[in-house]
């Protein structure tokens, strides 16, 4: 397979979502590049704007085994992982398997539960394995989260640690549709108040597992030249050296945007890695893995703001 092949194979899947999808193509962009890159996707955005129906079509148009966990702030780390039960008949203990055991889990609201729940995925986004009662469990090589938040509640929501929205390799922000969305939602949708099926909109899979891991070994080829790898490490150091960030991206964050970066030239077709590709992803790559600084609070800036400024102001190679 090579990068043409890979670019037919994101056209075919953008077609399946749009079936059900109206919009948001730049969000199924962001989970195509994650998909192909290997990492995960933190989707914030207000209620009704169809992060868990996205996610639900794209499973299925990827034919990746779906797995959904709606967090809760009683959820315990073994209902998301599972547990080791004493069977009487056999006088042996067994895996009952949690949620997690799939190729694409949906953390439905994540920001809901608790911190040690919320640390049971940390070794599942970084080694793709879980461990219980200190046996190690596989989670396959296509491993993928796609999380959810809303932005809008406040009460009873955990903000996620550091080290755990540093494994997400974007986080996306969605807003409402615009107008003309809107009308053709109504028109596909108005029919009934339940949520659609994605079977019913006619989307099928349109990725064997050969494929896609063909198009993952695909992208890591692309080429990455030594002027783009130095455009990305001055975009990462750019943040720790604002004084207006207290604390900057991590090198996992330069690794990580190298990676989207290929898979984003791999989506347009190319073998090779254009600034233009890093400049296109680098907000969602690094808008999560920043602190913003007290002076910065006060003065009302946001981070997708001083983020914007480091893109314009670092210098890219011609």
């Amino acid at each position: 397979m090579n990068v043409t092949d890979v670019q037919s194979l994101a056209v075919l899947i953008r077609k399946q979502v749009a079936k059900a999808i109206i919009g948001q193509h730049d969000t199924i962009d962001l989970m195509l590049i994650s998909l192909f890159a290997g990492g995960h996707i933190l989707l914030e955005g207000p209620p009704g704007t169809a992060k868990t129906f996205l996610a639900q079509c794209f499973a299925d148009a990827t034919k990746l085994k779906f797995g959904r966990i709606q967090f809760t702030p009683d959820l315990m780390p073994g209902d998301l992982l599972g547990t080791n039960l004493f069977n009487f008949q056999t006088n042996e203990f067994s895996l009952i398997k949690g949620p997690i055991f799939c190729d694409l889990l949906l953390a439905d609201e994540i920001n809901r539960t608790p911190p040690k729940t919320q640390a049971a995925l940390l070794e599942a986004m970084q080694e793709r394995q879980i461990t219980i009662d200190g046996k190690g469990f596989s989670l396959g090589e296509r491993f993928m989260v796609i999380a959810t938040q809303n932005p809008i509640e406040q009460q009873g929501t955990y903000p996620l640690p550091e080290a755990q929205l540093d494994r997400f390799l974007f986080k996306h922000n969605l807003d409402y549709p615009n107008r003309d969305e809107e009308i053709a939602i109504v028109t596909r949708h108005g029919a009934k108040t339940g949520s659609p099926s994605s079977k019913d909109m006619g989307i099928t899979s349109v990725v064997t597992a050969k494929h896609l891991n063909e198009a993952v070994n695909c992208t890591r080829q692309v080429r990455l030249t030594e002027d783009v790898i130095l455009y990305v490490v001055d975009l990462i150091r750019a943040t720790r050296e604002n004084p207006l960030f207290e604390t900057g991206a991590s090198p996992r964050a330069a690794a990580m945007l190298a990676a989207a970066a290929r898979a984003c030239a791999a989506l347009e077709g190319r073998d090779f890695v254009i600034p233009d590709d890093v400049k296109s992803i680098a907000l969602p790559a690094l808008r999560h893995r920043v602190i913003l600084s007290p002076v910065a609070e006060i003065e009302g800036r946001s981070a997708d703001e001083l983020i914007r400024d480091i893109i314009e102001q670092t210098e890219a190679p011609r």
